[in-house]
């Protein structure tokens, strides 16, 4: 069994596994939000995380002081997410039967005063926090190290958690795309969403079916392409940043081939049994007519099929960003999935112009 299951935690598994069950679980939403459905997960669980525990290799990793709180935020997201979809499917079915969302309530509507009401809930809180962090510090070490030496580097070198996400898509990008350029349309994207999404339902009160796309398009970027690749960054990349099961030894002596080629390679030495051109456009120009053809002539099929309804309302100035977004986005898994099948390092292999992509 923990052969099987170090096997499937592959990112090759794993992660197509989560995308199936996460589009299975949209597409059955009502019953993913519902509280049978959550006891009966829960349960599960916390029986298949206690079995996992009692093995040695696996209790080591996740009792390490560095993830013992990382083992806390994700069982947050995972609440958080699930309750908010859970509001959200119940006032859909009140919306459904011709009542109002259950914030549009006179009982929630009522308002209260910022003091005494809000303030002492923020003093409970900030009691209840400085308790919990007291305790914490009390029954688990600090995970301080020695000083700083220039002549010895841990391995793994693993950056701080919230960092582990951009390490990991060191693996399938240039380090100027996984660390400056993805970095950066994220938090640009984040920041034109009031911008972009103008659409007033859902405003004030929780909703799912008001706001499929939206929420299914932030879910689906936020839980698969970021809180997975932290999972794998923190719990499964041992030495040498070499992918290891949740049940095998961290063995700095491990040795796996990466016979990355790039497409060029691929096109030229490998399919046309040529060497590569002399001439940098001439021996990248395949990769840079795919790049173009991603996002010219995607956009306009995307549109045509299935977005029109999006550029009514939208406009295309909002449209097209929101495309250039989410097809960036989705440039992440098809990256992942090109590097696993066909060892593909880079689409585009231009080191003269520091353009690798």
């Amino acid at each position: 069994m923990k052969a099987i299951i170090n096997y499937l935690s592959d990112p090759v598994f794993s992660f197509t596994g989560i995308i199936f069950f996460f589009f299975l679980g949209i597409k059955h939403i009502e019953v993913v939000a519902s509280k049978k459905f959550a006891t009966i997960a829960l349960i599960l669980i916390l029986i298949i995380f206690g079995w996992m525990s009692l093995d040695p290799v696996f209790l080591s990793i996740v009792i390490w002081p560095d993830n013992v709180p990382i083992i806390f935020l994700l069982a947050l997201v995972i609440w958080s997410t699930w309750f908010a979809i859970h509001k959200g499917v119940i006032n859909d079915q009140r919306m459904a039967a011709g009542e109002p969302p259950v914030e549009g309530t006179p009982e929630n509507r009522e308002k209260v005063w910022a003091w005494p009401n809000l303030v002492y809930t923020e003093l409970f809180a900030i009691i209840a926090g400085t308790v919990f962090l007291i305790a914490w510090s009390i029954l688990l070490k600090s995970p301080l190290e020695e000083p700083a030496n220039p002549t010895w580097a841990p391995n793994p070198a693993k950056a701080p958690w919230y960092f582990l996400g951009l390490q990991e898509m060191l693996v399938y990008f240039d380090p100027w795309i996984a660390g400056v350029t993805l970095p950066v349309l994220i938090v640009v994207g984040l920041i034109a969403i009031p911008y972009i999404d103008t659409n007033p339902k859902g405003n004030g009160y929780y909703s799912f079916k008001d706001r499929k796309f939206a929420i299914t398009s932030f879910l689906f970027g936020w839980l698969l392409l970021w809180i997975f690749l932290i999972i794998i960054g923190t719990f499964l990349r041992g030495p040498n940043w070499t992918f290891y099961g949740p049940f095998e030894f961290w063995d700095a002596h491990k040795v796996v081939a990466a016979n990355n080629i790039n497409l060029s390679e691929i096109f030229w030495i490998k399919f046309l049994n040529m060497p590569l051109p002399k001439n940098i456009f001439a021996r990248e120009f395949l990769g840079l007519i795919l790049v173009a053809i991603y996002y010219t002539f995607v956009p306009v099929f995307i549109t045509r099929k299935f977005g029109q309804k999006f550029l009514i309302t939208m406009g295309k100035a909002r449209y097209y960003f929101l495309i250039f977004l989410v097809l960036t986005m989705m440039s992440l898994p098809l990256k992942m999935y090109l590097r696993w099948f066909i060892n593909l390092k880079y689409i585009v292999f231009m080191p003269e112009f520091e353009l690798n992509i």
